[in-house]
Order: structure tokens, then C-alpha cells, then sequence
């Protein structure tokens, strides 16, 4: 197993779970599952029991020993964690990708130490496409999102405008302004807005609308980009885990395909 970039995961709910449960099967040869950490140490061992190569059960403070560590924590924990991984030099990829927003330093961090920070395009879709453009003019990046009423539930920018987002029975717009700001209200809704503002304009320049559609049965995502190469207009409908409506199925599978992107001889997209 030496050659095996190791991994370890910080969380272990609908994504942790189930990124570490395809490790654990070997579905993505070149990488072994090193560590798990979890807010219940009693009930992720317990789920750990029943895989082929159990895996301790750590602080998740202790996971930077692993060569690649996915953050799937509350975002009050990232900067934590994430100073932890780069600060010994090795690769985070992070799903609160809207904390990253406001911490810069991290970024430089990772340059002095030789870390790497690897963003999941998640529950998003085209950030090579935006990528590809922001090497050239870029008008403008919008991004416009839509989620049934439950998965905005509690967000503290609803929570801090007293909005309600109960009984709806037509779409309201909840949210307008710039990705930062989105993130910074909704940090457990719209990673994906940090995500696209990082592959493209910056958080300062990327526009964001959410809305609380009873609408719609999932989380909804257009992207539209204006540029001098290319005129985007991309629309992603995820199905919500059973277990965390605000988390997409997709996003699980996106960690997926970063790992097995890292290890594999092919890499297909920018």
C-alpha cells in the first residue's frame, strides 16, 4: 500500500460516508482510505464496523497525516482544519468552499508550505468552461439558484432579515447581491457560488439570486456567463440526499471524480 496516496475524511454524514464507502470497496485504484473523523465517535464507528478495512476514528484535527484530506465539516470548522492540512504541506479539498471566501491567507499558506487546495466542482457544473473564459474578458457571471423552501430553512440570512420561507405556495426571491455576501448568508446552501467565483471573476463580481421555490422538487442552478469567448447558459438539477436536503447526491460523486482524477493517468476537462 505504499505507493497509495492516502485519504483521510473530515465528516462522516451523507458525502463523508459515502466517499469513504467507495474507498473502502476499491472503486478508485491508487487511493486508500486512511481516517475518518465525525461529531459522533461512537456511531462512526459503529458504521465503520461493517467496512472491509476499518479506519480509525480521529479528531479531526489529527487527519493531516493523511496525503489528502475533504473537508465535508460545518464551516465554523474549516479554517481550523484547513490551516492544519496546508500548513504541513499537503492537499485539501474542501466542500465549505465558502469559507475559503474570506480567508485569503489560507491560500498563501499553501503556496509557502507546498499544499494544495483542490475545489470539487459539487453540486456546480462548466467551471472548466468558466475557467476557460476568465482567461480572457468576462462581462459578467451570474448565478441563479432555486431550492425547495426546507433546504433554505434556518440560513442565517433569512434568520437575521426575519424572512420565512414557510406555507410557500409561489417562488420568492430570498436572496440578491454578490457570491460572497451569498455565502456568508447561506454558508450550508450556495458553496457552489463560491466555487463558480473562484473559476471565474471573484466573489465580488459574480452576482447571485436564491430563491425558496415550492415549486421545485430539486436544488436547481443555472449559470450564465457573458465573455468575449463564449456565451454560457448551463442549468444543473440535483436530487437531495435522503439524508441532508441542502446537500446534493451529486456532490458526493463530484469528490468522486476529484479523487479518482488525482490518481488516474487520464485527466479529462481543463
Amino acid at each position: 500500500m505504499s505507493d497509495q496516496i492516502t485519504v483521510a475524511i473530515a465528516g462522516f454524514g451523507a458525502i463523508g460516508y459515502a466517499v469513504a464507502e467507495a474507498l473502502d470497496a476499491g472503486k478508485l485504484p491508487g487511493l486508500s482510505l486512511a481516517a475518518v473523523s465525525a461529531r459522533d465517535t461512537a456511531k462512526a464507528e459503529g458504521r465503520m464496523a461493517g467496512f472491509k478495512r476499518p479506519v480509525p476514528v480521529l479528531p479531526y484535527q489529527d487527519l493531516a497525516a493523511a496525503d489528502v484530506v475533504i473537508e465535508c465539516l460545518p464551516a465554523a470548522h474549516f479554517a481550523e482544519l484547513a490551516r492544519s492540512v496546508l500548513g504541513q504541506g499537503k492537499t485539501l479539498i474542501p466542500l465549505s468552499v465558502g469559507a475559503l471566501l474570506p480567508r485569503p491567507e489560507l491560500i498563501d499558506l499553501a503556496r509557502e508550505k507546498g499544499g494544495t487546495i483542490v475545489v470539487p466542482t459539487g453540486a456546480l457544473l462548466g467551471l472548466d468552461a468558466v475557467r476557460a473564459c476568465a482567461e480572457g474578458p468576462v462581462e459578467s457571471v451570474t448565478l441563479v439558484t432555486r431550492k425547495p423552501p426546507g433546504g433554505l430553512a434556518g440560513a442565517p440570512h433569512l434568520v437575521e432579515n426575519d424572512i420565512s420561507v414557510e406555507n410557500l405556495t409561489e417562488p420568492k426571491l430570498v436572496f440578491e447581491g454578490t457570491a460572497r455576501d451569498g455565502a456568508k448568508g447561506f454558508p450550508a446552501n450556495v458553496n457552489v457560488a463560491a466555487a463558480l467565483s473562484l473559476a471565474g471573476i471573484g466573489p465580488d463580481k459574480t452576482s447571485l439570486q436564491i430563491w425558496a421555490d415550492p415549486t421545485v422538487t430539486r436544488n436547481t442552478h443555472t449559470v450564465r456567463v457573458e465573455a468575449d469567448a463564449a456565451r454560457l447558459t448551463m442549468t444543473i438539477e440535483n436530487v437531495p440526499t435522503e439524508e441532508n436536503p441542502k446537500t446534493g447526491k451529486i456532490t458526493a460523486l463530484s469528490v468522486l471524480a476529484t479523487l479518482r482524477r488525482m490518481a488516474g493517468p487520464l485527466r479529462v476537462g481543463t
